[in-house]
């Protein structure tokens, strides 16, 4: 039971980095390097600067793909996951390094770190399509919001992205409207 819910936790937390640097994309502030760092990538701080800039020309058009997954079919995502697997130069293998458990790695260790991080986001998503579909993946509930966000909550209650005033703002103005009706 440990080793499936240390690979759930490891597709989840890849899943939020894939998120965050497309909502980092969109607003036009990417910096992989400190995305990934904070995401638990831990050959971001040591990558090279042609790594992370080959990187982000990549992420590019993979973010596009996570930002169409809360409106578009799991079959549609499916079939454009499908689409970028046929690109990956994958070796998969089972390691243990930085005292964490076991692990795959899709990449040999000799791979080039963007070629790694692209590898496990298309993976983590494709684990995650098959696992649960697209239902896990939204867009932020707030008015003024487009941020995308990946809901790892049990009971898929997640609504606002991870900038804590969009809940505020949402919540207040919910509260007020309430008021002013009476309720």
């Amino acid at each position: 039971m440990h080793v499936a819910s240390t690979a759930q936790s490891e597709i989840r937390i890849t899943l939020e980095a894939f998120v965050a640097l497309a909502n980092d994309l969109a607003a036009g502030e990417l910096d992989a390097r400190s995305t990934l760092a904070n995401g638990g990538f831990s050959r971001a701080s040591g990558a090279s600067a042609a790594s992370i800039q080959r990187l982000s020309t990549r992420l590019v058009s993979l973010t596009q793909l996570v930002a169409e997954f809360p409106e578009c079919s799991t079959e549609e995502a499916l079939a454009r996951v499908n689409e970028e697997l046929t690109e990956l130069p994958i070796t998969p293998s089972i390691v243990a390094h930085d005292g964490t458990g076991p692990h795959m790695h899709w990449t040999p260790n000799t791979a080039t770190f963007d070629d790694q991080v692209i590898a496990d986001l298309v993976m983590a998503s494709a684990q995650e399509l098959v696992e649960n579909g697209t239902i896990r993946f939204g867009r932020c509930a707030a008015a003024d919001c487009e941020r995308l966000f990946y809901d790892g909550t049990r009971n898929r209650s997640r609504r606002f992205c991870d900038d804590p005033r969009c809940a505020s703002k949402t919540h207040t103005a919910d509260h007020r409207a309430r008021r002013a009706g009476g309720v």
